[in-house]
């Protein structure tokens, strides 16, 4: 039977053998605004729409917009802090990573994951890969970033 997680719910942390196909987490929230975008950036993505609210009005994006690199790392930061509480750590092995549309200042971004398939693995007993779908999406419902990450989950130890 799925489940849904929210961040109001006790967090505990789950193993392999407490998951199931169409388990569902939400975490909790991040208010982005113009000065973290622009102090990411300088550091890791130093391009004029990160960094430079007034030249970025003349860019693709027509204003401040974060990086991507940020908001996947927010996207990060929520599910471990409060949206997918794996036992042994959310620990990726590669996925898909989409951004329909750009963070804005602002923005309060949450992040709503489902769990689409669980395949043990064949070679090492005791664990799977799990794939899951990860939206990050703002106070509008707007989904900023889709993330199809492949996981490595382990069973709880017996």
């Amino acid at each position: 039977m799925a489940e849904t997680h929210s961040p109001a719910a006790p967090r505990r942390n789950l193993y392999l053998d407490d998951l199931s196909v169409g388990d569902r987490f939400t975490s909790g929230e991040h208010a982005l605004d113009a000065a973290q975008i622009v102090a990411f950036a300088a550091q890791f993505d130093p391009q004029t729409f990160h960094t430079d609210p007034d030249a970025a009005e003349a860019t693709f994006f027509r204003g401040l917009a974060a990086s991507g690199w940020h908001t996947a790392a927010l996207t990060m930061k929520l599910l471990v802090e409060s949206g997918l509480p794996l036992a042994d750590g959310v620990i990726g092995s590669g996925g898909e990573l989409h951004w329909p549309q750009p963070t804005r200042p602002d923005d309060v971004l949450h992040v709503e994951a489902e769990i689409l398939e669980i395949v043990p693995s064949r070679s090492k007993p005791g664990r799977a890969m799990v794939q899951a779908r990860c939206e990050t999406k703002n106070q509008r419902g707007e989904v900023l970033q889709r993330f199809t990450p492949k996981l490595v989950v382990v069973e709880r130890a017996t």
